[in-house]
């Protein structure tokens, strides 16, 4: 007998036309999960079937289930029939768009920024804090909803950062500092993105707003929640200093991280051993897009590397080398993630397949 979470979910996708939305709309033909049932977009592109409204840039050829789908704008009453939406919109009008579905008791998994750090609302990263769920009935309860919910997924660079410190954190407890600096691909910035005479042949050391994002983001996915369950509660002890460059790449963003506990540090070998046993629940569950293995620890002495690394475990697994002593802190290490899988749209949907497995829709 199946359960409910083994049923196939039709999704709606906003923002289906520009690139996060592609990436969802690839992703999702992909996984037996889901079924693409409605798209929206902007009030210029609705009403055209998808293929017309869409300058398409994925690698992927666009999927045949989702070329001939009229576009709709991007109001709840045109979404009936669908139990998952998935918000690929731009921060500067997702406020509003999310919160109407939320309202009208939609099941929204947002990839915009506009409520990642709202205390009730789980800014969650699937391979690493799925406990932050229990904020769902706190949610649902304030609005008298029996369905609808916000969860959100992090800034591209921190979805990355999060994983091993994660897996450092439960092993040796808690982090005293780190510093991060993020080697970000052009793919994070969207279409049409950062102009060409300003990235080839050039790294740019400024991405604006991305290392607050990060700084504030990582104490909110590493922390708890609240004894009712009603708000997060961010790690107070933690500092977090991150710099962030875009460079010439196409996807795969790269960080070089330097950590320092705040107990006595464990050995590198331990360290190597701590990220390669890493597990996380939607493994456990049996979610279709949880990678079979979490963190790759690569021995290489050059890896990781965007062009190599960047599709472990179809996209979902951070890749974790240069694992070394740090002279200021504790250890210092470079990681690489899918910077619009993991790092966007992959954790939206790893989210949605895990809460259907909770019974969450």
């Amino acid at each position: 007998m199946s359960s409910p979470s083994d049923r196939v979910l039709n999704a709606g996708v906003l923002g289906a036309t520009g690139t996060v939305g592609q990436r969802f709309i690839v992703l999702l033909s992909q996984n037996p999960m889901f079924r693409i049932h409605s798209l929206g977009a902007s009030e210029r592109s609705s009403g055209k079937p998808y293929s017309s409204a869409t300058k398409w840039k994925m690698s992927e050829l666009m999927p045949a289930e989702a070329r001939n789908v009229v576009v709709k704008a991007c109001d709840p009453a045109l979404f009936a029939g669908c139990d998952v939406i998935f918000s690929g919109l731009d921060a500067s009008v997702a406020g509003d768009i999310e919160k109407a579905f939320f309202e009208a008791n939609f099941a929204v998994f947002s990839n915009a920024k506009n409520y990642r750090m709202a205390p009730n609302v789980p800014l969650c990263v699937p391979v690493v804090n799925t406990d932050h769920y229990a904020l769902i009935a706190g949610q649902r309860a304030e609005m008298g909803l029996t369905k609808g919910f916000i969860v959100t997924n992090s800034n591209c660079s921190t979805s990355g950062l999060v994983v091993p410190l994660k897996a450092l954190q439960d092993k040796f407890g808690p982090l005293k500092r780190v510093v991060v600096t993020t080697l970000q691909a052009i793919s994070g910035a969207g279409y049409p993105g950062v102009a060409s005479l300003d990235i080839l042949d050039n790294i740019v050391p400024l991405i604006s707003g991305e290392e607050p994002k990060i700084e504030e983001e990582v104490l909110k996915i590493l922390g708890g929640i609240n004894a009712d369950a009603s708000a997060c509660a961010p790690l107070s002890d933690l500092r977090v200093s991150a710099t962030c460059n875009r460079v010439p790449v196409v996807d795969g963003h790269t960080e070089c991280a330097n950590v320092e506990f705040a107990g006595p540090p464990p050995t590198i070998d331990e360290i190597k051993q701590c990220l390669r046993e890493y597990t996380c629940e939607a493994q456990t569950l049996g979610c279709y897009s949880a990678p079979a293995q979490v963190i790759h620890v690569t021995e290489e002495e050059d890896r990781p590397q965007p062009r190599l690394d960047r599709n472990a475990g179809e996209g979902m697994s951070v890749t974790v080398g240069r694992i070394r002593p740090c002279p200021v802190f504790h250890v210092k290490f470079t990681l690489l993630v899918h910077n619009t899988v993991l790092g966007a749209a992959g954790a939206s949907i790893l989210n949605a397949e895990y809460a259907a497995k909770k019974g969450l829709i």
